[in-house]
């Protein structure tokens, strides 16, 4: 029995202080899992930072380009995708705003992405929005001037540049290298990051350096209302160690599973409108940085995990699953099917497979249709065989795995709703 329930039962026996007792610290301890859970995009953005300064040749307001697509050995952020090459980079505006040229791509699809230390997208440059064109934009901090190109506002002194280029891989690798050169960044150098605690850390170095965060980047004005509310935590203190320790675990399951935030539509949960630019959302934000941080927002790209065998959105079995799609689907550009692995904490990674395909989607190669157009995809952790083998996308040799779908620019009747996938069925 844990000391909250303790105080209960005595409260419950007749002793009003225990009683008294323990709904203050019910009340502390919801205050902790909400502040663990406001925090937790800060905590992951810093973390991510960091691991990828650990790169040779990294720094600040550099970019840095991933030059083969991901694949299971890529673990450096959950949920990747195998269709686009990565470039990425971590901004530093405190001294200046930083300029980043765009190439003209042609028909090639990109997006170049900037994200805030809450995870929020402040612009999305690419296709959809800028077209092919390119150009050169300003990215500039709070309350700084600038007289550069095209400003473009950042609503914290840091953020996460993440770039995105379409290729097939194999003989484009050429061009699409050559496209991610012509991107450049020029900011002015950067102090030393500090070390910050990550998600795991005890609650007491979780709230440290949730607060030391939120110096550097300070919330928005639209947050003052919970931010006072968990003041104890990512204000000045103090606060109970218990009632903390208490809160950081209900809010770590919440987190890992997902609680009451996955609602499944004839198969298949879809994005909030929120996704990418979260609002007062902040249970969603947090699950969406510890699940797929980076997500676009939906008018860029939608993603859609399929239902599972459990209530977290899990397939656990064996056997083969079937997927069968129309011939087209109601987007302007691409869409993917992905295989993930599930780890303990809740994240998602590639899973290596005979066939080295983590991915069927429209530019698949040697997948067979049926006479309509329509396609079949095959999963499971075998071979199908036959003329099933084409079309299959191989699940982890053991263990829960997970699917994504994902669909670039996607239509208007993706996004209200009035075309949903059909679901993944058991053969």
């Amino acid at each position: 029995m844990n000391r909250r329930e303790m105080l209960a039962m005595a409260g419950a026996l007749g002793f009003a202080p225990g009683l008294a007792a323990s709904a203050a610290l019910a009340a502390d301890a919801t205050a902790a899992r909400d502040a663990y859970l406001y925090a937790l995009p800060l905590i992951e953005m810093a973390t991510t930072r960091a691991r990828m300064l650990k790169a040779p040749g990294a720094a600040i307001n550099r970019l840095d380009h991933a030059r083969t697509l991901a694949d299971h050995t890529s673990r450096r952020v959950t949920t990747p995708n195998n269709d686009t090459l990565y470039s990425i980079a971590f901004l530093d505006l405190t001294k200046g705003p930083a300029t980043l040229t765009i190439p003209p791509m042609g028909q090639r699809y990109y997006s170049a992405a900037v994200m805030d230390m809450f995870t929020n997208n402040n612009v999305v440059l690419g296709t959809r929005t800028i077209s092919g064109e390119g150009g050169i934009f300003t990215l500039v901090g709070p309350g700084q001037a600038s007289t550069g190109p095209n400003p473009v506002r950042i609503a914290t002194p840091h953020a996460w540049l993440l770039l995105r280029v379409l290729t097939d891989g194999g003989d484009d690798l050429a061009a699409a290298h050559k496209a991610q050169d012509g991107f450049l960044l020029k900011g002015a150098p950067a102090a030393p990051v500090p070390a910050y605690a990550t998600r795991d850390a005890a609650p007491d170095a979780y709230f440290a350096a949730a607060r030391a965060l939120l110096a550097s980047d300070p919330a928005p004005p639209s947050d003052l209302r919970i931010l006072r509310r968990t003041a104890a935590y990512l204000g000045a203190g103090p606060f109970d160690a218990a009632s903390a320790a208490d809160g950081v675990d209900e809010a770590r399951l919440i987190t890992q599973f997902a609680k009451g935030r996955q609602t499944f539509t004839g198969g298949w949960a879809y994005p909030r409108p929120s996704l990418g630019d979260f609002g007062q959302d902040y249970l969603y934000r947090a699950i969406v940085a510890l699940q797929g941080l980076g997500a676009l927002p939906v008018a860029e790209a939608m993603y859609m995990k399929a239902a599972g065998d459990d209530e977290a959105g899990l397939f656990t079995g064996d056997g083969l699953y079937r997927l069968s799609l129309p011939a087209k689907l109601p987007l302007d550009g691409f869409w993917s099917l992905s295989m993930y692995e599930a780890t303990t904490d809740g994240q998602f990674f590639f899973t290596d497979n005979p066939l080295g395909r983590y991915t069927i989607g429209d530019r698949t190669k040697g997948l067979k249709r049926n006479t309509d157009g329509s396609l079949d995809i095959w999963i499971g952790r075998t071979d199908p065989g036959g003329e099933r083998s084409a079309n299959w996308l191989p699940a982890p040799k053991a263990g829960p795995f997970a699917m994504y779908l994902r669909a670039y620019l996607p239509r208007a009747e993706l996004l209200d709703g009035r075309f949903r996938l059909p679901p993944v069925t058991k053969v």
